[in-house]
């Protein structure tokens, strides 16, 4: 299992800037985010990555689909086969796809969850004609009413297993899923599904935004190496993609980040 570094853990660089981190720290793979690709330019994003020989591990990110206002729904739905393209245009693993949270008004979590498979079913087709994998994750349950009404490992098994496992696999997120007592058995129950691996860890306590409460791997409280087996036992051979939403981590240098990235990947997992 190859090292990935995901935008995100350095979220103040520029895409050119963050592909330039990656050679310099000798790490071969990365996970782009969509507004970065962006603010380059698609063309330009796609030449810049493939120019310095990186592989793009994950694209990130599509989903969102638990509209109310029927006109909502329909531009998501447009927006996620804009992104469908973006992921077959730079030869991405994946398109990561976070579901979305309660409709607006609703409490209705199963009127939630169907207008996600709904969506998703909606979207096979032309990921299908284009290539793309999609993959399904699942947030910590905390998310569940803001951003995504899949909160076990499971659940997003569950959507991905009407369609082909090459069409629509999930994602397994450390920091997401450890927490689980079944995740295990999700994780084998997902073999030939899993797309895409992401690393971080929990620390304690858990900032005022629960979103930034990732730390690097070995700082918080996660069995990582025990995840990383189960996902390798499930037949995992894609890359590891190291994704740390943290003030504390977006404000050191980058260079100083990806050098702690690649030196814990390794004093963590370098035995698996």
């Amino acid at each position: 299992m190859e090292l990935s570094l995901n935008q995100a853990t350095v979220k103040n660089l520029t895409l050119e800037q963050a592909t330039g981190l990656c050679l310099r720290h000798e790490i071969p793979a990365i996970g782009l985010w969509r507004d970065r690709v962006a603010e380059l330019g698609l063309a330009r994003a796609a030449a810049a990555v493939h120019a310095a020989g990186l592989h793009v591990s994950s694209l990130c990110r599509g989903g969102f689909f638990t509209h109310a206002d029927p006109q909502a729904r329909a531009a998501a739905l447009a927006d996620n086969r804009v992104a469908v393209a973006e992921a077959a245009e730079l030869g991405a693993d994946v398109l990561v796809l976070v579901s979305g949270g309660l409709v607006p008004g609703s409490r209705d979590l199963g009127l939630a969850r169907r207008m996600v498979a709904d969506a998703i079913g909606d979207l096979v087709p032309f990921a299908q004609e284009l290539g793309v994998r999609l993959g399904i994750e699942a947030l910590h349950p905390m998310f569940c009413a803001d951003r995504c009404v899949l909160s076990r490992l499971g659940d997003a098994v569950d959507l991905a297993r009407p369609f082909p496992a090459e069409v629509v696999g999930v994602v397994v997120d450390t920091y997401h899923v450890w927490w689980d007592s079944q995740l295990a058995g999700q994780i084998d129950d997902a073999r030939g599904r899993i797309a895409c691996f992401q690393l971080a860890d929990w620390v304690e306590p858990l900032p005022a935004d629960p979103l930034l409460g990732r730390g690097h791997l070995g700082d918080g409280c996660i069995d990582l190496a025990q995840i990383t087996a189960q996902v390798l036992a499930a037949g995992y051979r894609g890359h590891a993609e190291v994704e740390i939403f943290s003030q504390q981590v977006w404000d050191a240098p980058a260079d100083e980040t990806a050098a702690t990235v690649r030196r814990r990947f390794r004093d963590q997992l370098g035995g698996l």
